[in-house]
């Protein structure tokens, strides 16, 4: 492995890419348009909504025979994350005879593409998708499509395009043999470089000569150590909310911590009882995860954002970052979900119902970050309900999310725990609520007792997606869909 400093590099259709002298907040997108001149991927709302700009990034597997394709919005994701790594834009899939890739073929025979504009990421989507599955459901090509915005066709013709381009004798799959081999050439070192006297020091992928800097650390140690010595640096995992900050925000972080590197926290294990999950692991690792074990969490989930967003985002970056509206808090909460947190060599673990301290306010140290999460498996009996409610089914923010777990003994619910988001400053447990639940038969839990308990557990708020009426009702009611079964069973 040769090393360059200063200098992201990135295989892109065959060859190595070397940018130097970026900008550590340069994003993916500007860099292919501007730079590289690569122009099919476009910018629509630069923060991550419309899938204009859909690109292939891809990492080697575990064995090192292969690459590992995720679709990813270029437009938040920041060019120094995709050291090491490869890339696959809209001109990537021309053939070396000039012909098109099937579902570039499919989309013009069925006429998917009026304007034109988002052709590229909508191509980039599917093309990503058929790597994985050759002949996917339809339910599996609307999911794919569920971050790409076009107001021109409606989606039947881009729906009949894949279909038609997944039909036998089609050759789907992407020829990245050129590829390998100079991935294995650039990949970045997994051990950390130490000093003469045996002390870490953190390589940076890009520096200024003011002294900031764009690091990504292969172990946890690299990273405890760094934030010891830089507690304000920002960390940075999947990008969905700090390229938000440098795009809308024009947010320039003077130390980012890229943690993708960090092969242990993008690991899950079995640990009996529950799962640890590493902090970089994906939301769309999680969501199958738990799609046996708990199928709401696992459908909360798949609404908290297209394939794009989901295959970058992270729990721990949903976490950290505390929004009032946080779409996972209340699932974990009811789960009982535990955060083991790292300051240096020291950990401790806290209950997630126990992090936040305000709006965007935690008990996270300077120089601490989430290791991991430990989320218990299903007990016994237990059940467990989640839902979202929000003006749009898919890649739209929270009216609220209720999530609730209890048991059902004798006819009685019993260990209730139940969570909501969007009805105080932080994600939070609602145990006034649980009460009025607990040791009830579910056919006796009356409307107006959970109204009141809702009315002394938050202040009433009206907010830009939803009044205080509407989210106190919903709350309200949430709670009588989850155990409404038992109470058909019961009456």
């Amino acid at each position: 492995m040769t090393q360059v400093t200063n200098t992201v590099r990135f295989v892109l259709d065959g060859k190595i890419v070397e940018a130097q002298g970026v900008r550590r907040t340069t994003t993916v997108l500007d860099y292919l348009r501007e730079q590289l001149h690569r122009t099919g991927t476009k910018e629509g709302c630069a923060e991550g909504d419309c899938g204009a700009c859909v690109i292939m990034v891809g990492e080697l597997n575990a064995a090192g025979t292969g690459i590992d394709y995720v679709p990813v919005n270029s437009c938040i994701q920041l060019l120094p994350t995709l050291d090491g790594k490869s890339v696959k834009t809209v001109e990537s899939l021309k053939k070396s005879d000039g012909s098109l890739h099937p579902v570039q073929q499919a989309m013009v025979a069925c006429h998917g593409s009026q304007c034109g504009f988002c052709t590229p990421g909508i191509v980039m989507s599917l093309v990503n998708l058929v790597q994985l599955k050759p002949k996917p459901a339809r339910n599996e090509i609307t999911d794919a499509l569920s971050g790409n915005l076009c107001r021109c066709t409606g989606y039947r013709p881009i729906i009949d395009a894949t279909e038609k381009a997944c039909e036998p004798g089609t050759g789907l799959k992407l020829d990245d043999s050129a590829d390998l081999p100079l991935l294995v050439e650039i990949r970045r070192a997994t051990t950390p470089t130490l000093s003469l006297e045996g002390d870490i020091i953190v390589q940076p992928v890009v520096r200024t000569r003011k002294g900031n800097e764009f690091v990504s650390p292969a172990t946890v140690a690299e990273v405890a150590d760094y934030l010891v010595k830089h507690p304000s640096a920002t960390l940075l995992a999947g990008s969905t909310e700090i390229g938000l900050q440098v795009n809308k925000q024009f947010t320039r972080p003077e130390h980012i911590v890229y943690l993708g590197n960090v092969t242990a926290l993008k690991q899950v294990q079995d640990q009996g009882k529950h799962w640890r999950i590493g902090a970089v692991v994906p939301l769309s690792q999680i969501e199958s995860l738990v799609a046996q074990a708990y199928p709401d969490f696992a459908e909360v989930l798949r609404r908290f954002g297209s394939p794009p967003i989901r295959s970058t985002a992270t729990l721990a970056g949903n976490i950290a970052n505390g929004s009032p509206i946080g779409d996972t808090m209340p699932c974990l909460m009811a789960l009982s979900a535990t955060l083991l947190l790292r300051r240096g060599d020291k950990t401790r673990t806290v209950p997630l119902d126990k992090f936040y301290t305000g709006q965007k306010q935690t008990v996270l140290q300077p120089g601490e970050f989430i290791e991991a999460i430990d989320l218990p498996k299903p007990q016994g009996s237990q059940v467990f309900k989640a839902h979202k409610i929000s003006k749009r089914f898919e890649q739209d923010i929270s009216a609220t999310c209720a999530a609730i777990r209890y048991e059902l003994k004798d006819g009685k619910l019993k260990n209730v725990q139940l969570a909501y988001n969007g009805l105080a400053p932080s994600p939070c447990r609602a145990p006034l609520l649980e009460a009025v639940l607990e040791g009830k038969a579910p056919a006796d839990v009356q409307a107006q007792d959970l109204d009141a308990a809702v009315a002394k557990s938050f202040t009433a708020r009206d907010g830009l997606r939803a009044t205080w009426a509407y989210r106190a009702l919903v709350a309200r009611n949430l709670v009588l869909e989850f155990i409404e079964e038992h109470t058909s069973e019961v009456a």
